[in-house]
């Protein structure tokens, strides 16, 4: 006899086991520091700006919209897998009690994200609206936690249409919907709210209306999302650890390939060659390379104090390094590379020059940016130190673990 709440204990306990083993790579000393440097320097400046906020500032239109789309943004995690389009479609009738597990893990998922967005959230309302008490701000929480019940139930629904414009109008309509509705809601315009929230449960009923005329589930579709997803964490997973269930996207970019590619033809250059083409086309290390300074460009802008501007572009020239070191790997499973003519040691020195390339860049590029603030020391501090830096740590630290 099937039991699919067996069944989906079974799937969660290989799902837990394999995301846990990656975890530990993620969330290794090095990011620990890295965060806790994040929490702490943003913690302590938003109270700073949180002591001068003018009365003014939008408070109910950024929670708003920040509340509007973590609500709206509830996708549901199945933990079905490719041979359970074969093997599972003969049970379908009887997995009822496997996809109300998957909703409820799904919410318990993302209620982590829900409890740090209200956390955040919480010192800049009583900022704005000190008359108010704690406990309306609770009921807010709690309305919260309501809504993306009922997004997640109505994705769900969702679920069960293939036609993607359908989904994508739904998903959009909700949006807007939730947006106005916590907006309303932050804003003490609580009439206003409840004629929104009515809209919403209109659509709502509306989504189980449409559901209940599709004839079944659609398994390719419910696959294809869960695989999609698992593939964006193994991407963020492999720039700590191996990751052989990593299906690498492949990018032309020819321009860009062109530019960084020009050097001699010759055996030596071998693997110069292969690893910034493959900077270029695989995965997300270009993506994670800009992604990495333009956020630290950010933070240097926005933060006041010049020290700690010139802090977080060392830390971030630390975080580039860091994540980009898992390049020499990318072609681990290729057994070509082993029987190439050339001396390993070409291959390890062709990844720390690479690195050290790019490094230099970002030192230029956040050199520029106090440049362009008017800070001379910060300029000096950043070049000549983030130089030094990036050459200690790529020579001393990465080059030992490129092995």
């Amino acid at each position: 006899m099937f039991d699919s709440h067996d069944f989906f204990k079974k799937r969660f306990s290989a799902h837990l086991k394999e995301t846990s083993r990656y975890l530990r790579y993620i969330f290794n000393g090095h990011i620990a520091v890295a965060m806790l440097f994040f929490i702490s320097a943003m913690a302590y400046y938003y109270q700073q700006w949180l002591a001068d906020l003018p009365e003014s500032f939008p408070t109910a239109l950024i929670m708003g919209l920040a509340l509007g789309l973590l609500v709206s943004y509830s996708p549901v995690r199945t933990l079905l897998k490719e041979p359970d389009l074969v093997f599972l479609i003969a049970a379908e009738n009887k997995m009822n009690a496997y996809f109300r597990n998957a909703l409820v893990y799904s919410f318990v998922l993302q209620l982590y994200l829900i409890l740090l967005v209200v956390a955040a959230f919480g010192p800049l309302y009583f900022a704005t609206y000190p008359d108010r008490e704690g406990s309306v701000y609770l009921l807010t929480l709690a309305i919260v936690l309501i809504f993306k019940i009922w997004n997640l139930i109505a994705n769900w629904w969702m679920l069960k249409i293939r036609e993607p414009g359908v989904r994508w109008l739904d998903q959009i309509v909700r949006m807007l919907i939730n947006i106005a509705i916590f907006f309303f809601m932050v804003n003490g315009e609580m009439l206003l709210a409840g004629i929104t929230t009515i809209l919403f449960v209109l659509v709502f009923l509306y989504d189980y209306s449409v559901s209940r005329k599709q004839a079944g589930i659609i398994w390719d579709l419910l696959i294809e999302k869960d695989q999609n997803r698992m593939q964006v964490f193994y991407r963020i997973a492999n720039m700590f650890a191996d990751v052989p269930h990593l299906k690498n996207r492949i990018k032309k970019r020819q321009w860009l390939v062109s530019i960084v590619s020009r050097m001699p033809l010759v055996k030596e250059r071998t693997f110069d060659y292969l690893y910034r083409i493959t900077f270029v086309r695989t995965g997300d290390y270009l993506g994670m390379y800009i992604r990495l300074i333009v956020v630290g460009g950010l933070f240097i802008y926005y933060i006041p104090n010049s020290w700690m501007k010139i802090a977080f572009a060392i830390l971030f020239l630390y975080l580039s390094s860091f994540q980009m070191m898992t390049l020499y790997h990318h072609h681990r499973t290729i057994m070509w590379l082993d029987l190439y003519p050339v001396d390993i040691t070409l291959r390890q020195r062709a990844v720390i020059k690479w690195l050290f390339q790019l490094t230099l860049i970002q030192t230029i590029l956040f050199g520029i940016l106090f440049l362009a603030m008017n800070e001379v020391m910060g300029v000096l501090v950043v070049v000549v130190g983030g130089m030094v830096f990036n050459y200690l740590f790529i020579h001393g630290y990465v080059k030992r673990k490129l092995v």
